[in-house]
């Protein structure tokens, strides 16, 4: 699990390798990632958006940018916590990710909630 925290957002991922969604044969390696986002910041926020950079094992590089997450753009009040689970196949064992979540107060402030880098990677890969 990474931790990271930002404008008072606490941010946890725990990230999963699913071999049964996996085709080693193509290769695709197929990895869930849990996110937790606590608010502290005594007031509402909304994520707006996501920005997510994901590294493969060979260095290539995929930005992905849009409207919230998992369809939603969820309003966390404060104390509140929003969780989602999403996915991500890549053509290597491991990769990384990092990003951060677009948010706005009530009373319109946008700030970036950054989300520390975190492995992908099947059981046993990596050191």
């Amino acid at each position: 699990m990474i931790k990271t925290n930002s404008k008072s957002i606490s941010i946890e991922v725990s990230p999963n390798y699913l071999p049964s969604r996996s085709d080693l044969s193509k290769p695709i390696f197929f990895f869930s990632y849990s996110i937790l986002i606590k608010n502290t910041s005594g007031e509402t926020v909304q994520l707006r958006s996501r920005y997510w950079n994901i590294t493969d094992g060979n260095g290539n590089v995929e930005e992905i940018r849009g409207p919230g997450v998992v369809g939603k753009q969820p309003f966390i009040k404060n104390g509140e916590i929003f969780e989602y689970t999403s996915y991500c196949p890549l053509p290597t064992d491991f990769g990384v990710m990092h990003g951060y979540f677009e948010m706005i107060t009530d009373n319109g402030k946008k700030f970036k909630a950054k989300i520390a880098p975190f492995r992908l990677s099947i059981p046993h890969s990596v050191n």
